[in-house]
């Protein structure tokens, strides 16, 4: 759930930019540890993994960008890959019924295209 205007200003007056988890090489402390994630243990690799979903849950920018729309495909790709048997089908089937329906789209087009062309 996205954070609200004020609870934003708010805690970016009160925190500097730190960055996100793939900027944070794991040589670091994640900031997360010192608000939400108080009492586990920073080196745990499960926890640094929780904390990298949280910054992903609490994500509130725009999507309706270009960059926006990669970053979400990289998140599914990334998602897909953490994932494993039934989940990861069901993922690779998706990719490729979307890469049908796009080749199929480009095709039609093609084909109308052609067609107004030899009119």
């Amino acid at each position: 759930m996205c954070r609200g205007a004020w609870q934003v200003r708010a805690w970016a007056a009160r925190v500097t930019y730190r960055g996100d988890m793939a900027e944070n090489s794991g040589t670091g402390r994640h900031p997360r540890f010192d608000d939400d994630l108080i009492g586990l243990d920073p080196d745990d690799p499960e926890a640094r993994e929780f904390a990298a979903h949280l910054d992903r849950m609490q994500r509130c920018e725009p999507a309706f960008t270009i960059e926006a729309s990669l970053r979400g495909v990289g998140e599914f790709a990334d998602g897909s890959n953490r994932a494993g048997g039934l989940r990861w089908w069901v993922a690779v089937l998706i990719v490729l019924l979307i890469v049908a329906g796009v080749l199929v789209a480009a095709w039609d087009t093609l084909g109308n295209l052609l067609e107004w062309l030899a009119r």
